[in-house]
């Protein structure tokens, strides 16, 4: 199977992103405290996926749009949100079909690091937004990948191929690894000052679902957070 070929998975993604402690009870909260009050303030979705994050956030108010460039991912987002909701295919590392300044917000949830060049995506984002505006971002921890990827160096920008297993689906992703300086460089280049650098913990609700995954999120990295502001 091709890497990263989510079209192929949508169906199982859709599942395990909604229930998992990883991405219920652990990224998408700390989001959603990043993002802070958001009603009546207009939030690109970009990498929406089946749309759970443009749900969140549309229930607290917000005029939401979602991007994304699997047209399956999609499908599903639109079952969840409705023909009403604003989703439209795009590709991160193209121009973006979208106006100057059409945004407050732009949220990218775990999206980034499936990107081999930052610059040409971060660019186009900043140019949505508009001035002051934020863009709210989750990756992989850099020391993560790197834990699982010994025989590299930490301070290299690298591809590594990895082995999801989704429900009864085992699928290869291909992620970009990047050290923090990378990822401060690459965001400072494009036009950001950083606000907030945060590495938060799964929800106390997670414990109970499951002790050992809780206590792996609250004992070590797993994902790293920025809040990044566009000032002029």
């Amino acid at each position: 199977m091709t890497p990263n070929d989510y079209d192929s998975f949508a169906e199982a993604y859709t599942a395990e992103n909604e229930t998992s402690i990883v991405n219920a009870h652990y990224e998408r909260p700390a989001m959603l405290d990043l993002a802070g009050d958001v009603a009546g303030r207009r939030i690109l979705d970009a990498g929406c996926g089946s749309g759970p994050l443009f749900a969140a956030l549309r229930d607290r108010g917000a005029i939401v749009t979602g991007i994304d460039v699997s047209a399956r991912m999609l499908e599903f987002a639109r079952r969840r949100l409705g023909a009403g909701a604003d989703l439209r295919i795009a590709d991160l590392a193209e121009p973006l079909p979208l106006p100057d300044g059409a945004f407050d917000d732009v949220v990218a949830s775990l999206v980034l690091h499936y990107l081999k060049d930052w610059g040409p995506p971060l660019t186009e984002l900043r140019r949505v937004l508009a001035p002051g505006g934020r863009l709210i971002v989750s990756v992989d921890h850099p020391f993560v990948s790197y834990a699982i990827q010994r025989e590299t160096s930490y301070f290299e920008t690298y591809q590594w191929t990895f082995e999801w297993t989704m429900g009864d689906r085992t699928v290869p992703m291909s992620f970009w690894n990047r050290p923090l300086h990378a990822m401060i460089d690459a965001f400072t280049a494009a036009g950001f000052r950083i606000a907030v650098t945060s590495e938060p913990q799964p929800v106390p609700a997670a414990r109970e679902l499951s002790p050992e995954e809780f206590r792996r999120l609250s004992t070590g990295p797993c994902f790293l957070f920025f809040v990044l502001q566009r000032d002029g």
